[in-house]
């Protein structure tokens, strides 16, 4: 069963010859920045070496939330929030965006006191998160039969829709004077006077003052190749949506067996609230050291195995010049086998726990990749200050599987780093520099099983 599909962009005719920005990747973050840029009064092109959105970000959970956010991300969340509830108007799009709410159900008395320090670090964001009692979860999800002791519930929790929101971005990028380009891999990138002055695509060069990598999970193969160290590693998430659902709940619901949410068409987006099977690749050996303290918080949860992805890897070149075909054309789309075994776990689950869903029918299947960095959080920022960095070179990515609903705050700040302006919160959390400048690498507890969103 083939992958979502995107909504669909139509690629902009002609290379531009010169743009002041080339955005590397298509999906929530990039076309995100490039329309910030274009507000700014930047031209822009978006080089996208498949379709627009079509990897991670149409594939993930599709949820937007502030709830068990690392606190170093809290303040670009908040301002994603507040971005995501004006991108309709502003782009003239659908999204799909709602603010429905979410609620996190609990069965244990220790997690139900973990959840107590959760919406005491949110209220201290201002956000109006509050404890359920069972009673008060049952009203909220009739039909809901799962042994519950209590719950979290943010109101200022929401969703939209991966296959949309990334391409209704990008036709407002077109609309707003950017260029869109896809199966139009960047090999390479051009320096003079060591600063960007070009990048190198398939289709040509197109001149330029600044780079911006959002390539998900093949930005630590991209900057490998220009020689800068980005210790990223990837996660194969899987996920189903059934068909549409009469009397089904409006909110989003996280269980400790699952975690589901309301669709436009009706239906619901289901995935297992644990993680899936994590492949290791010989990035895995050789980032291992960096990804220790992560391991440590999670390995009761974290499965490993040897599947495709390792052989994958080893085809790949980690090297080749801007005359060569990259290995970004070599995968147009990465549209990984989903765990089934995991699926029909988490829906056998939802059928036992909440009867409206009894007699649910899969309508879709997919997986996708997650790129994740040591201490879970993104980069954002300039290359300068590491090796082989380099003036008019920027990276928004290592979103570790939260991105979807950080995409609009993290292209903002991606946008106001490239064009020198006032940054929309403090950018140090998500520095480059941060993994070779001794900083302690630390990852929030238990992060790693958050939303993929």
């Amino acid at each position: 069963m083939p992958g979502p599909k995107p909504d669909p962009v139509e690629s902009n005719a002609e290379l531009p010859r010169q743009v002041d920005v080339v955005i590397i990747g298509g999906g929530i973050a990039g076309v995100c920045a490039a329309l910030e840029l274009l507000e700014q009064g930047k031209s822009v092109a978006i080089c996208e070496k498949g379709r627009i959105g079509a990897e991670q970000s149409s594939r993930n959970w599709g949820w937007v939330r502030l709830t068990h956010r690392d606190p170093r991300e809290m303040p670009l969340m908040l301002e994603s929030v507040r971005l995501w509830q004006d991108m309709d108007r502003r782009t003239g799009q659908q999204t799909g965006y709602r603010q429905c709410g979410s609620t996190y159900v609990v069965n244990r008395e220790s997690a139900l006191e973990a959840e107590r320090l959760a919406v005491d670090a949110l209220q201290s964001f201002q956000v109006p998160a509050r404890m359920l009692t069972r009673d008060e979860v049952l009203q909220a999800f009739p039909g809901l039969t799962s042994d519950i002791r209590g719950a979290l519930h943010n109101p200022h929790d929401g969703r939209a829709e991966p296959q949309q929101a990334a391409p209704a971005i990008a036709r407002a990028v077109q609309e707003k004077g950017g260029s869109i380009h896809q199966e139009c891999a960047v090999r390479s990138v051009e320096t003079a006077a060591g600063r960007v002055c070009a990048v190198i695509t398939e289709k040509g060069r197109i001149a330029c003052d600044a780079a911006l990598v959002a390539a998900g999970v093949w930005s630590r193969l991209f900057l490998g190749n220009l020689g800068i160290d980005f210790p990223q590693l990837q996660t194969k998430g899987s996920v189903l949506r059934i068909e549409p659902l009469a009397n089904g709940p409006e909110g989003t619901l996280k269980h400790p067996d699952f975690a589901m949410r309301k669709r436009a068409d009706g239906g619901y987006t289901i995935a297992s609230a644990t993680p899936g099977r994590y492949q290791l690749t010989p990035d895995s050996f050789r980032l291992l050291t960096r990804f220790l303290p992560t391991l440590r918080n999670e390995w009761r949860s974290i499965g490993l195995g040897i599947g495709p992805a390792f052989l994958d890897a080893l085809r790949t070149p980690r090297r080749w010049k801007a005359t060569d075909i990259s290995p970004f054309e070599r995968m147009r789309i990465l549209d990984p086998e989903p765990d089934d075994r995991i699926l029909d776990s988490a829906l056998a689950a939802v059928k036992a726990a909440h009867a409206p869903f009894k007699n649910a029918r899969v309508a879709q299947r997919w997986a996708g990749y997650m790129d994740v960095l040591p201490d879970v959080i993104p980069v954002i920022s300039a290359t300068e200050g590491v090796r082989n960095g380099m003036p008019g070179l920027y990276v928004c990515s290592g979103f570790s599987g939260h991105g979807f609903g950080l995409g609009t705050g993290a292209g903002r700040l991606a946008a106001e780093l490239i064009s020198g302006q006032a940054p929309c919160v403090e950018p140090a959390a998500f520095r480059l520099h941060r993994f070779s400048d001794g900083s302690r690498i630390t990852p929030m507890k238990n992060i790693i099983q958050g939303t993929k969103a």
